[in-house]
Parts: structure tokens; C-alpha cells; sequence
């Protein structure tokens, strides 16, 4: 039935892309939305190219405006053309989802192909339009297009249109002619329309560049690839009038199609799968079960009575909204980990709740703690509970693969995270389109933040004119470009389970990685439409731990774990208030380090609210410094009222947690305790929402009626309004703050299986493997070079005497994992062979590792022919780039060179493939790899020095594919030895870091000559001295609530320097602040209670004859 408004209007458009037809459109799906509604419509169909990734923004910002919203999508045929379907009810919907997930599910990533048989057998409930340019129904010539439009027209009925495209173009007239002959041969109705790409013409250039990009050309090589005109933005009535004055009945009729289409995202009933139990109990009652086991193992000594009552009041909740299966769901996975020694715990407002503590899912007890369950679940909210499980991000495969084992791939399949376009790449792709150099396009991004904005004076910086038309349109189109989707990855471990198949709710897809299955929804969609979500998060930190208990157990004989690491050890405590704290969970932040000696830490709940308070939720509201001096005495402790002691006594008076601040509400403005979580959760939206002003006055008002300060009630707003920017529930800082007090813990008492189990578990963490292995050496462990003739894969713990006294202590003995290049399979080879007879040359060695590529070529060839995947010949034509370059390198496998190419079989998966046809088949070292090796000092025990070792490596390799042996052997040349400085440069540059010293040692006596002193002088100066410095930069910081301030980390053999860049003299230096990493700072020491810093003046490159080798900071913005 139309809309009352809609008979009032002329049209509805029912072939409408956005941005998430990736790089095909160029509007957010809320700009189609609000365009429409501008433009007087109230229909508006999206139907994005396979896929219904933008429904649900489109479908919230619908709600706000009163459109009614289609859903549909432009399906792909196997036979390169494509048929637009529109949802007409939930069965349609679902038959819709289903079709996309047969099409995507059999291609590539990125591709999708469907049948004309597929379609039809899932007809039910949608409404398809056949027309437009790629339609087979307009095609020039279709041979099979009686025998397509029969089966059509026998599955859909009068629900099958001819559409009418037009856009200006020269080829409208004659593909109309055709398919308005067509139509009348086939007896379809047809509806007037167009394909519309972006919300205004303003959006066409973007979506030029958009094309450009996508097929790899410059906007003045793009030809016919971009289209003639802007007849593609959302068109008027009045416009669309003018277009049809010719056909006003196809106009109209666009209106009865749209009436057609009743299905709303709102109709979708999603139901968490039942958990199987076999005993004939309910879920809600095998869930109480579990919690009275958890009470014997939690509480030992007995529970007290508030527990109970505590159990009794969640688990009504939790019944009476029906989570029962949630939970069991989540204790399953738990009990998997424990069961297989895989280190998890949970985290998030989860560990507000009792229940979650008995199941084993949080370590935190909420009652003990008095936290607020309502943060984590209210009636009144009636949301999904969210639970972050963390897992030791080394075995995270294993629970994911158990979680598809367990309720099939039907039923689960991970959710979406899209790739967006942030200012550097956005920069990037637009400036390649425009031809701009690309040194040009690199010295510019570098410049940029991550998240930023195109700022003309980061171009006037490099002494470019941002007046030029060219970056002139560089700076518009990169600013619009910032936050489009790019493409779609998978969320780092969030599933959705359905009770029904998944694809019946969203489409799925293939992911990149193996045995990944991905739905078209990221976790902001999940949540506006209610559906649950297990969050399985790989945690670096509990791989870490793991790794290190296992260390501490082989070289010390001490077994412990989390459950066992002493608790408040002065000791741990004493090196926390010192700041040494690299490498440790949560606390090794810049921030963190100059909090840690104000607040000093000596109990685990001053770790909770360290971990909390350099948050912009305290930052913000003026919480932080009132905190600090009443914890030092020099203010005293009060409250604002009486009755809030109880809430705020255990932070001296200032709320610094999201409980605590939604506990005021509801005791001092009268918020339930349900209305108190939805403050909290207006908090993000109230920028956008205008809400703010609501809120405000109410607890104003309630506040100041009950004797409380204005400007008290004004610091919680403004703290309130601060953790919708980023703040943490005290339930989330307590469950880090025992990660990082055992963290902490580890390398106070085992600082050399710290740090090797950290090295070990890289990529994590603020500091690069550099930094850890200078901050260990600083800590007296000895740490030994990668050396082929004794090192695993892994870091490993060595016995060596240590010290003047000889004793035996434990030492790192790098990894070959640290090898640029070396993939881990190539490592096995090496260790197989040393193994059974260890290297005796590095001729030997060469031989003996780096052989046997033809017989690899071979098989491997054979190997990825059987295990192709079969699919039509349309769709492995149309396959990625990449797809294709696989496809064209299998002949240049039969190259005697191959193993050393670039060949995409070369970075594969190859360990996997060889154990297809033979699991014993060697690996061969490349002789990039094996370069590489010489360069790091890995050969030092089989050849005298670094370059001969290269010249070796290279003769053998040379050798070894000539196919005529040489005449006579040649003479290996004598080099110069290295000098120390030399020896420290060629590590950091081979594996990034350097055990025998720092880039900076070597030219130390040169820098005391320019009177510049090392880390630990700096740190030992009077608060206001003047002083000069340089060192490394390893990390850059410009936080949100800094005001422009930018923090640096610099880096020397001594340790850091922390320098604080006020806005102005960053403004003054950026082209030096953001870019160099060798260097200097003159300023002012500013040392207050242990916390040293540089206050910096003045930014300059030091001057050396021979300047040390950096490597990029770690930048954090």
C-alpha cells in the first residue's frame, strides 16, 4: 500500500549503490538516506552489488527521518550480468541473504557468482528488476535470453520488471529501444529508474577517483572506465518528471513497487542457539547449577549471604530476557580452554556480574569489589549482553575452530570488521589518481595523523602551494574520501551463533584466512539490531604470561600461574613506583610512566585505578589531580553529600569509574538504575543527538535540590560526557590490573624469562623488540645473538656464567624468527638438519637446507592443481589480480631461479600445502633468507666475518644453478673487519635490533664532544635546568585531551628521555617532530616526585660523521 506522502510524490528510486558497493559508489548509506528525505521521497531502495553491508546504517538513519527503506542488492549471474532483487517481506529477505551466501561462499574473496537457477529456486517473497547497463535483458546480443526470461517469468510472476535506465548517454536510447522490445515479447511491466551512484552531483569527482582506483589508472588514462556525466546522483520528483514527461505510467508504477516492499530489519526475530542437554533440565536451570559449583570453588571458605542474593536477583534477569543459552555458550568455550591449557579471562562490564565469576568466565568478584550488575545487563535496556573473552592470542585458532566444530558452519560465522580509508591512505590513492609523484604523496603522509584532518600547512611545511589546483583537489577529494569503507576484513574474534542458519539473518562470506567464514555486519550493526555477539579477543599479554610461566617452570623449576603469583609483593610493588614497567601489561605507556611514581602503587586496587585514570573519562572531568593530592595528604578527603560516601570512599571522594559516576545518578539526580546505563550510553551519541542539554539539567537540578555543589555536579557531568570519548568500568580495570600485576611480577622476579617470553610473543605491546632487549640488558640479562648453529625459532632461555662472580644465570638466545624473511618452516629445515648432524662450513650448511627446488616446484604445482577450487570459468576468469598472477606463474615454476623469486606460491601457505602430498618434503632457505642470515652475524661460528659470509652465500647460490660447472674456484676477497658501530648498524638493519649494543653507543663519544648527554644524566638534572639532547625516538603521542600537546619517547643506551612539545613549538618543528628519528631537543627539565621530562624549546637534527641506524617509531595518535 503507498505511503499517504508517497502518492503525493512522482517516483521512487529502486537501484540506489553506496559506499559499501566498495569503491563502485561514492555516499554513505546516511547520506542517501537524508538526501532522499531532502529531496521530499519516502522510498529509498539500497541495493549494493552482493551484499547488504550498508542496510543497517541506512536503515538507522531511515528510522530518524521517516523513510521507508527497501532492502535489495544488485546480484551478480554466473554469466557476468546482474539482476537487482528487492526484499518484499522476511522471506524474501531471507531467500535474499541466502542467494548473496551461495554466490560469495563459492568465489574468491571479493567475488560473487550466482545461477539463473539459484535465483529462481529462491524467488519467494522478492521483487527482481531486469534492465540497466550489464543486464542480459538490454545486452546487445543474449543467445540464451528467451530461455532466461521463461524461467524468470515462471518463478517471479508479476514480480519481475523491465527496468528503465536513463542518464544522458548516448547508448540510453538504443538499450531502452531493446529492452522496451523485449519487455512487450516477454509480457513484463517496465518502471522507470535509473542507477543512482552518489547522494549529490557534488560526489561525482569522488566517485571518478573511486573508479580510477579500482582499476589501477590515473584520471587522465581512465577513458571510458568513468562515466560521462553526474546523471548518477539521487534525483528530485521534479527532476524525474522531466526525465519521463515521456512515460509518466513507468514513474508511477516505481511507486507500486516500492509499496510492494514491506520487510523492515525490525522483523527480524534472531534467536541464540539452544545449548544441547541431554539430562531433560532447562538451560535456565543448568545454569544455576553451574553457579553453585562455582560458589565451592570461588568461595572455599563460604560464600557470604549478599552472593547469594546477588546470584538470585541476575539470574532472574538473565531468564526473564532469555540470555540462559548465552551463558552456557560461554562456559562451554571456557571450559574448552581449560581443557586444552589455553590461558583466557574475561573482561568488559562482564565482570560486573556474579554469574560470570562463578562460571569461570571473569576473575573478578563483583561482590567483594561492589560492582554494579546493571552496567552489564538491566531490564530496562533489554540489550545484548557483550562479553570479551581474551585468549592467548597464540592458540586463538583453536577456540575459534572449536566454536564452528560445535555449532557448524551454518550457524556460526564471524563478524565483520570494514577497512576504512584514513587520512594517509585516502591521501595516498587519491593523489596516485590525480598523478601526483609519489615522493611527493609519501613526504606528505608522512605528515599526516592517522586520524586527521587535510591541513594546508602540513603541504606549506614541505614547501609546497596547496593553492595549486592539483593539491588543491588533493586536500577536497582526500577529505571526502576519509572514512569510505575500503573493504571488508573479519573482527579480530567477534562470532555471531544463530539458533537458525546465519545466512537466513546476514550474508556470508569467505574471509581471506582459511576455514574463516564472515557475515556482511560489522559489531556497531550487531548491536543496533540486538543480535549477540561472542567475543573471542586475542589478548598478546596472556600469550606472554604463558609463555613465560612455561620458562620459569624448565629453568627454574617454579611452577606458577595466575591463580598462584604471590599477591601484593613489596618487592613488584617498589619497581611499579619506579616506572620500570617496559614491557609490562597496561602500565609501560608514557602516561602510565609518569603517573605511576605520583600515584605509587602498593596494593592491587591502586592497579585498578592506575589502569583507569589516564583515561580521557578523569582527564576530562578534573578528576585526576584532586585524586592525587588527597592520595598524598596535601587535600584533604571529603564529599559532596553524605550520601555518596558509600560510592566514593574507596576513591578518596573522586569518582574516576563509570559505576561510581552512574551510582551518583541514580542516588543524587534519582535515575533508576536502568536509566543510569542509558546516560551511559548516550554519552558517545550526545555530540550528534543534541540529548546532552537533557541530561545535564536533570542532574543539575537533582544535585544542587540536594545539597550538592554546582560545580561538583558540573565536574561529573563533564567526566560523564568525557567517558563517551573512552573511559574503562571499574570491572574492566580490575580484570587488566591482575594481568598486570603478574606481568609485573614476572619481570621483577624472573626479568630474563620476561623478557624472552615477550620477545616471543611479538607483534604486541607499545615498545618494539629493540626496546625490549636494551630495557632487559639494562636489567642484567645477557642476550645472545641469533646463531644457525644453535638457535630454535623461538627465543630460548641458555645457562651462562654472568658476572665477575661466575655465576650461572639465564640468558635470551634470539630466535630465527627475528630473521627478516625466514618463515618458520625454513627455520624447521635448518634445525631438522643441524639435528641430525650439526654444520660443520657454511658451504655445508647451504647445501644442505637451501636444496631440492625442483622437486618443491613440482609438487607444489601438482599440490595447488588438486586443491583448486572448482568453479565456473566466468568466475576464475573475473578472479583478483592476484588470483590471476597465481594462475600465469605456474609455468615459470619450471625456472631453475624460481625459489628465488617473488612468486605468490613463494609466500603461501607452503608447510600446509607440502603436507598434502608429502609431510617429510624439505623447505628450502632462499637466498634472500640466507643473505639475510650473513648480514646478522648468524653465520659467525662457520665463517670469519659478516662479508665474507655474504660473498659465500652468494657463490654457492651462483653455483648451484649454472648449469656448467665453473673452470676453477674463486678466491674469496679479504675485507675490512667491521668496526663495533658498523657491527650494531648492519644488525638493525638485517633484524631490526642489535644484542651486541645500541645505534648510539658507538657514537657516543661523539655526541659528549657536542657536550649532548646520554638518558641517565638527563635524568639525574634539577627540575629547570636547561638542557640539549638527542637520542632515538621510538614513540610519538598527540592524545585528544592533550590540546595539541605532543609527547615523545627517546631512546639512547642509558634509557628514555620524555619530552613534552607544547602546540606551538610543534606548529613551529612538525616537519621535524614528525618525521626524523635521530633527534635533538633543547628545553627545559621539568622533574617533579621521580617524573623527569624535557619541556622542549627547540627541535634540530644532530650532526655526526657517522649517524647511527634508526628504525621507525612507534607512533600512537
Amino acid at each position: 500500500m503507498v505511503h499517504a506522502r508517497a502518492s503525493r510524490m512522482s517516483y521512487a528510486p529502486l537501484w540506489c549503490k553506496t559506499n559499501y558497493s566498495f569503491l563502485r559508489a561514492a555516499s554513505h548509506p546516511d547520506e542517501m538516506v537524508t538526501s532522499a528525505q531532502m529531496l521530499g521521497l519516502s522510498f529509498l531502495a539500497v541495493t549494493d552489488i552482493d551484499g547488504v553491508y550498508g542496510v543497517v546504517r541506512a536503515h538507522a538513519r531511515a528510522k530518524e527521518v521517516g523513510i521507508h527503506l527497501i532492502i535489495g542488492s544488485q546480484v551478480t549471474i554466473d554469466d557476468g550480468s546482474h539482476l537487482v532483487l528487492l526484499a518484499m517481506d522476511r522471506r524474501g529477505y531471507g531467500n535474499l541473504c541466502q542467494l548473496i551466501s551461495v554466490g560469495r561462499m563459492r568465489c574468491v574473496k571479493g567475488e560473487s557468482r550466482v545461477r539463473w537457477n539459484e535465483v529462481t529456486a529462491r524467488s519467494e517473497g522478492l521483487i527482481a528488476l531486469w534492465g540497466g547497463e550489464g543486464s542480459a535483458l538490454a545486452a546487445v546480443r543474449d543467445d540464451d535470453l528467451d530461455a532466461k526470461a521463461e524461467t524468470l517469468h515462471r518463478a517471479f510472476g508479476d514480480r519481475l520488471y523491465g527496468y528503465l535506465t536513463r542518464h544522458r548517454e548516448a547508448a540510453d536510447g538504443p538499450r531502452e529501444e531493446r529492452l522496451r522490445k523485449r519487455a512487450r515479447r516477454f509480457g513484463l511491466q517496465v518502471v522507470a529508474g535509473y542507477e543512482a551512484l552518489y547522494h549529490t552531483i557534488a560526489r561525482r569527482p569522488l566517485h571518478d577517483v573511486l573508479t580510477c582506483v579500482r582499476h589501477g589508472v590515473t584520471l587522465a588514462t581512465a577513458g571510458t572506465h568513468i562515466r560521462a556525466n553526474a546523471e548518477h546522483a539521487l534525483m528530485s520528483p521534479a527532476s524525474m518528471q522531466t526525465l519521463y514527461s515521456d512515460d509518466s505510467a513507468a514513474l508511477e508504477r516505481s511507486l507500486e513497487v516500492a509499496s510492494r516492499c514491506n520487510f523492515n530489519l525490525q522483523e527480524l526475530r534472531y534467536r541464540y542457539p539452544s545449548e544441547r542437554l541431554g539430562d531433560g533440565s532447562t538451560s535456565a536451570e543448568r545454569l544455576r547449577a553451574f553457579c553453585m559449583e562455582g560458589i565451592a570453588y570461588r568461595y572455599p571458605d563460604g560464600a557470604p549471604a549478599k552472593a547469594f542474593t546477588q546470584i538470585d536477583k541476575e539470574l532472574s534477569v538473565i531468564e526473564d530476557l532469555d540470555y540462559c543459552g548465552y551463558f552456557l555458550s560461554m562456559h562451554d568455550i571456557i571450559c574448552f580452554c581449560r581443557s586444552k591449557k589455553i590461558l583466557c579471562q574475561g573482561r568488559g562490564s562482564a565482570a560486573n556480574s556474579i554469574v560470570c565469576y562463578l562460571l569461570g568466565i571473569t576473575a573478578v568478584d563483583p561482590v567483594k569489589h561492589d560492582l554494579l550488575f546493571e552496567r552489564f545487563i538491566s531490564r530496562e535496556r533489554a540489550e545484548a549482553p557483550d562479553i570479551d573473552l581474551d585468549i592467548a592470542h597464540a592458540r586463538r585458532e583453536e577456540v575459534i575452530q572449536h566454536i564452528y566444530a560445535k555449532y557448524g558452519r551454518t550457524h556460526a560465522a564471524m563478524v565483520a570488521n570494514i577497512i576504512r580509508y584514513r587520512a594517509r591512505s585516502a591521501l595516498r590513492d587519491v593523489g596516485k589518481t590525480l598523478g601526483i609523484p609519489e615522493t611527493t604523496l609519501d613526504r606528505v603522509s608522512k605528515l599526516l595523523n592517522y586520524h586527521g584532518d587535510f591541513d594546508s600547512s602540513v603541504f606549506e611545511s614541505l614547501q609546497l602551494d596547496p593553492s595549486l589546483p592539483a593539491y588543491r583537489q588533493l586536500i577536497e577529494l582526500a577529505s571526502e574520501l576519509d572514512d569510505f569503507p575500503r573493504h571488508l576484513s573479519i573482527h579480530p574474534g567477534g562470532f555471531l551463533l544463530g539458533h537458525e542458519a546465519v545466512a537466513d539473518i546476514v550474508p556470508i562470506e569467505n574471509g581471506t584466512m582459511e576455514d574463516r567464514t564472515v557475515v556482511q555486519w560489522d559489531k556497531d550493526d550487531m548491536e543496533e539490531l540486538g543480535l549477540f555477539k561472542v567475543d573471542i579477543l586475542g589478548l598478546g599479554a596472556l600469550t606472554q604470561l604463558d609463555l613465560t610461566f612455561e620458562l620459569i617452570a624448565k629453568h627454574h623449576d617454579v611452577k606458577l600461574d595466575m591463580a598462584t603469583i604471590p599477591a601484593d609483593d613489596p618487592k613488584t610493588f617498589d619497581m611499579i613506583c619506579e616506572a620500570d614497567t617496559v614491557g609490562v601489561f597496561q602500565i609501560e605507556s608514557r602516561a602510565q610512566m609518569s603517573m605511576l611514581p605520583r600515584l605509587r602503587p602498593r596494593v592491587l586496587y591502586d592497579l585498578v585505578i592506575e589502569v583507569s585514570i589516564v583515561r580521557p573519562g578523569p582527564i576530562t572531568g578534573g578528576m585526576v589531580h584532586p585524586y592525587l593530592r588527597r592520595r598524598t595528604g596535601e587535600e584533604p578527603v571529603d564529599y559532596p553529600h553524605e550520601s555518596l560516601e558509600p560510592v566514593l570512599k574507596k576513591t578518596l571522594g573522586v569518582p574516576l569509574f563509570q559505576e561510581q559516576v552512574m551510582r551518583i545518578a541514580v542516588i543524587a539526580a534519582d535515575y533508576s538504575p536502568g536509566e543510569a546505563d542509558q546516560l551511559r550510553r548516550d554519552m558517545a551519541a550526545w555530540r550528534r543527538s543534541g540529548r546532552i542539554d537533557k541530561h545535564r539539567e536533570r542532574i543539575r537540578s537533582a544535585m544542587l535540590n540536594k545539597g550538592i555543589s554546582e560545580e561538583f555536579a558540573e565536574r561529573v557531568f563533564n567526566q560523564i560526557r568525557g567517558f563517551g570519548s573512552y573511559g574503562f568500568p571499574e570491572s574492566h580495570a580490575a580484570s587488566f590490573a591482575l594481568i598486570s600485576y603478574a606481568s609485573s611480577y614476572l619481570k621483577c622476579h624472573y626479568p630474563a624469562a620476561f623478557a624472552c617470553g615477550l620477545l616471543n610473543a611479538q607483534p604486541m605491546g607499545f615498545y618494539a623488540p629493540a626496546t625490549i632487549i636494551e630495557d632487559a640488558k639494562r636489567h642484567g640479562v645477557e642476550v645472545l645473538p641469533i646463531d644457525v648453529c644453535v638457535s630454535d625459532w623461538f627465543c630460548t632461555l641458555e645457562r651462562t656464567p654472568s658476572g665477575a662472580s661466575g655465576e650461572v644465570a639465564p640468558a635470551i638466545r634470539m630466535g630465527l624468527r627475528y630473521i627478516r624473511g625466514m618463515r618458520e618452516e625454513q627455520a624447521i629445515k635448518l634445525i631438522e638438519e643441524r639435528h641430525r648432524k650439526p654444520f660443520t662450513s657454511l658451504g655445508e650448511l647451504v647445501t644442505r637446507t637451501a636444496s631440492g627446488e625442483a622437486r618443491i616446484k613440482k609438487k607444489k604445482k601438482k599440490v595447488n592443481q588438486s586443491m583448486a577450487p572448482v568453479v565456473p570459468m566466468p568466475t576464475l576468469m573475473a578472479a583478483t589480480k592476484d588470483a590471476k598472477a597465481t594462475v600465469a606463474n605456474d609455468d615459470a615454476m619450471l625456472d631453475p631461479d624460481y625459489a628465488f623469486t617473488d612468486s605468490p606460491y613463494n609466500a603461501g601457505p607452503l608447510h600446509e600445502e607440502m603436507e598434502v602430498e608429502d609431510a617429510k618434503t624439505p623447505v628450502p632457505i632462499d637466498s634472500e633468507v640466507l643473505t639475510t642470515l650473513a648480514e646478522s652475524g648468524a653465520f659467525d661460528r662457520l665463517a670469519p666475518s659478516r662479508r665474507e659470509a655474504i660473498w659465500d652465500v652468494r657463490g654457492f647460490v651462483r653455483s648451484r644453478v649454472l648449469p656448467l660447472p665453473l673452470v676453477h674456484d674463486e678466491q674469496t676477497p679479504m675485507f675490512q673487519p667491521l668496526d663495533f658501530s658498523s657491527i650494531v648498524n648492519w644488525d638493525y638493519r638485517s633484524i631490526s635490533h642489535s644484542p651486541r649494543g645500541h645505534p648510539l653507543e658507538g657514537v657516543r663519544e661523539a655526541l659528549r664532544a657536542q657536550k649532548l648527554p646520554d638518558a641517565a644524566a638527563v635524568r639525574r638534572k634539577r627540575d629547570g635546568e636547561r638542557v640539549r639532547y638527542a637520542g632515538l625516538v621510538i614513540c610519538r603521542q598527540r592524545p585528544g585531551t592533550a590540546r595539541g600537546v605532543v609527547f615523545m619517547t627517546l631512546e639512547d643506551e642509558t634509557g628514555f628521555v620524555n619530552v613534552v612539545i607544547w602546540s606551538d613549538v610543534f606548529a613551529e618543528f612538525t616537519l621535524l617532530a614528525k618525521t626524523v628519528v635521530f633527534l635533538g631537543v633543547s628545553g627545559t627539565v621539568q622533574s617533579q616526585k621521580s617524573v623527569v621530562h624535557i619541556v622542549a624549546k627547540k627541535l634540530w637534527v644532530p650532526i655526526l660523521a657517522q649517524e647511527p641506524e634508526t628504525l621507525p617509531s612507534r607512533d600512537f595518535h
